[in-house]
């Protein structure tokens, strides 16, 4: 039976303009899973700002601590599951649950933001506290410094835009300057969005995970036919 990772509950919940229609996000969504199930091929998502993202969460994790003062945070590794969710939060303790989120530099941190800046993230902390049992929840956005073989390979890349062929020692003090944040007090590198717990939010996701396993399982039986023109 299918189940929606809640990272990935975003992609779902968008509503089509065709009332008692999947929206089309949602429907490319479940077309690339169900070839992802059946035969193990899956869209590419490598970026810049997922390995970051991947490789500095300790270090996010770690400065949340200190900025936040509401206790000691380790990474959480328990995966949890209902009927329609799976999910592995990134902290977690009795209180409330929390996700992080390492911006890749300054331009993409939410600096003056005051709502929750991808919708998105919403659903998936939404998704943790129905996993969890939590009533509240944290979306914190972390600043800190690029790992040095991302930044090299940034350094590379805009040499190559630039057509710099020699090292250009401009261009590196701007990329490394642009991916180094620890001029900038550390309290002031933790932007934090309470969430907490809306059941009417969580019966929606729900009723959405339904609709979308009727398509998926329709996906699954559908016959893949050469069609020559």
């Amino acid at each position: 039976m299918l189940k929606i990772r809640c990272s990935q509950i975003g992609k779902i919940m968008p509503n089509s303009r065709t009332k008692g229609e999947l929206s089309k996000t949602c429907k490319s969504y479940l077309e690339a899973l169900a070839i992802e199930n059946m035969y193990g091929y899956s869209k590419d998502i490598w970026s810049k700002a997922i390995d970051k993202g991947i490789a500095v969460e300790d270090q996010s994790i770690q400065l949340a601590q200190e900025v936040l003062d509401m206790g000691e945070m380790t990474k959480n590794e328990e995966f949890f599951e209902n009927e329609y969710l799976t999910g592995t939060p990134d902290v977690l303790n009795e209180d409330f649950v929390l996700d992080v989120k390492s911006s890749l530099d300054a331009t993409t941190y939410p600096w003056f933001d005051k709502d929750v800046p991808n919708k998105d993230y919403m659903y998936q902390l939404m998704a943790y506290m129905a996993l969890t049992g939590r009533k509240i929840s944290y979306l914190a956005y972390c600043l800190v410094d690029t790992p040095e073989d991302i930044v090299e390979d940034e350094v590379r890349r805009v040499h190559y835009k630039l057509k710099e062929i020699d090292e250009n020692p401009i261009v590196r003090a701007t990329v490394e300057r642009q991916h180094s944040f620890e001029r900038v007090p550390a309290k002031y590198r933790v932007k934090t969005f309470k969430i907490e717990y809306d059941q009417e939010v969580v019966d929606k996701i729900y009723q959405r995970v339904e609709e979308c396993r009727e398509y998926y399982e329709s996906l699954l039986h559908e016959e893949f036919k050469t069609v020559a023109v």
